[in-house]
């Protein structure tokens, strides 16, 4: 499926191919929540980074976050970089060279319609705050941190591959 995309001010627009379109998978970590979440949670897609093309690419500023570990306090820089305008602040993608084929659109840069998922994944709850209320389906999954299934099995194992 072909996405579209772009800032709210316009001065960045893209476009990528997805073959994970559904925007399932809510995420409640504080890098999420605070750069991109609305709702307390942020929402990510599954791209090829190669179908990746961009149009006002001088107006994209990226940020590394630094991940803590909370059982032992410790700290690294996160090798995914997220991609903003640099001029209305929307978050548009996040790139990490550890899978270096995908490229992670947030469904919230999307302007292509996206089809509805049949159930959703709360993942990082953990992390939420107390005045985060998760709208939490009878078929939803419930991660404290990361699930082991991935976007590319959670569309296998519904049968929603495009």
């Amino acid at each position: 499926m072909k996405l579209q995309g772009s800032c709210y001010c316009g001065a960045v627009t893209f476009s990528c191919e997805s073959k994970h379109p559904y925007p399932y998978q809510h995420c409640y970590c504080g890098i999420c929540r605070k750069t991109a979440g609305n709702g307390g949670f942020s929402i990510n897609l599954a791209a090829s980074s190669d179908s990746l093309k961009v149009q006002g690419e001088e107006n994209i500023t990226t940020f590394q976050a630094t991940v803590k570990n909370p059982e032992d306090k410790s700290a690294k820089v996160s090798t995914a970089r997220r991609n903003f305008c640099k001029k209305c602040g929307s978050m548009l993608w996040l790139y990490d060279p550890t899978w270096p084929e995908l490229i992670h659109p947030f469904a919230s840069a999307v302007d292509t319609e996206l089809p509805v998922p049949p159930e959703r994944t709360h993942i990082m709850l953990d992390f939420k705050p107390s005045w985060v209320d998760p709208k939490i389906g009878d078929n939803d999954k419930k991660h404290a941190r990361y699930p082991e299934e991935s976007i590319a099995d959670w569309h296998a194992r519904l049968n929603l591959g495009c």
